[in-house]
């Protein structure tokens, strides 16, 4: 069952947070940049945190230094340069890494498995462009909707677990309920903001894509988690845990809306 105490903790945390965050989308330019390199920063802090304990702080500046110099490159409009500048950092993250004597691999994928995601959201907004504001609401909206709705259902209706060995609170019954609100989201934004696909219906698939990616990427930060042998990413967001705890399937998510932007890009280029 659902405990309202913890409930209302996390409901009181979104309600802080996810204004501030549409307000950033909305404006676009700087302010949605202001938005993700401060994400950067503490995701950073985070990472560096859970995967090398004892050299958190060289850690985090070095994995947040290579992702800010990619996302930097990626909102200056130059998404293959961009691209470039991860992978070297990466590169350089991991040898800094070593010489620090922790892992350099944790240390690259941490740039990684961060920095895709934001370099692929810079590229979604696309400044102030209307097209690009409603693909990056959509990335919001349905992972959104399938984190809550998981939650929720799962926490309702209970049942067999999805991973047990990584997971243990997730449901198969909230697995199905992010799914089916997730892809009701997604047809719901594709009605009523220009996306430029060919059908509304395309927004249902969106949606379903999307929301499997936020499952996808919730369960992966567990695993990661379990590796490492953290409960929580972090204790920044009451009621939630880390901000890595908040956005894991939204970055999942962000990648496949952001193959989905690219499939309707190149659609209209060959019509």
């Amino acid at each position: 069952m659902v405990s309202l105490r913890n409930l209302g903790i996390r409901a009181a945390s979104a309600l802080v947070l996810a204004p501030l965050a549409i307000l950033a989308i909305w404006a676009g330019g700087v302010w949605f940049l202001a938005l993700i390199l401060a994400a950067i920063v503490l995701l950073a802090r985070e990472w560096a945190a859970m995967s090398a304990p004892r050299r958190r702080g060289p850690i985090a500046v070095g994995v947040a230094i290579a992702i800010l110099a990619a996302t930097v490159t990626a909102h200056a409009a130059a998404m293959s340069p961009a691209l470039v500048v991860l992978v070297f950092g990466a590169a350089a993250v991991a040898l800094y890494a070593r010489r620090l004597g922790e892992a350099g691999v944790d240390a690259a994928y941490g740039v990684m498995y961060l920095g895709w995601p934001t370099i692929l959201l810079i590229w979604l907004r696309e400044g102030q462009s209307d097209v690009g504001l409603s693909w990056t609401l959509l990335v919001f909206v349905v992972a959104w909707s399938a984190d809550v709705m998981a939650f929720l259902v799962g926490s309702l209706l209970g049942g067999p677990k999805l991973w047990p060995r990584y997971s243990p609170n997730k449901t198969w019954s909230g697995f199905a309920g992010g799914l089916m609100a997730g892809a009701l989201a997604g047809y719901v934004v594709a009605q009523f903001l220009p996306l430029g696909l060919p059908d509304p219906a395309w927004g249902l698939a969106l949606g379903l894509a999307g929301a499997l990616a936020t499952m996808a990427g919730d369960l992966w930060e567990s695993a990661l988690k379990r590796r490492f042998g953290v409960k929580d990413a972090g204790g920044l967001i009451p009621g939630h845990g880390g901000l890595l705890d908040r956005v894991d399937g939204l970055m999942f998510a962000a990648v496949v809306i952001a193959a989905g932007r690219l499939g309707t890009v190149m659609l209209e280029r060959a019509a």
